[in-house]
């Protein structure tokens, strides 16, 4: 799941594109938030894995499954906790 957001970042240091399911990350080629809840196209295997390097952001409070029920155009909230 990912969405964009008025940012724009370079790539940091500890920037990857396996990630780990419930990893909220900022994906600078898209200017865009994702959270990982499971694979994605990219993936090899059931690992999520990023289009392209992503800057770690933090990870999901709670289970990240839930996000599977989420459709197209919900609104969602992010914070920080």
């Amino acid at each position: 799941m990912y969405f964009s957001v008025p940012v724009h970042t370079e790539l940091e240091e500890d920037a990857r594109s396996e990630m780990n399911v419930g990893d909220v990350a900022f994906w600078p080629d898209g200017d865009a938030v994702a959270i990982f809840f499971g694979p994605t196209p990219a993936s090899r295997g059931a690992k999520p894995r990023a289009y392209s390097a992503c800057n770690i952001l933090g990870a999901v409070d709670g289970d990240p499954s839930v996000l599977r029920k989420v459709e197209s155009g919900t609104r969602l909230r992010v914070e920080r906790v």
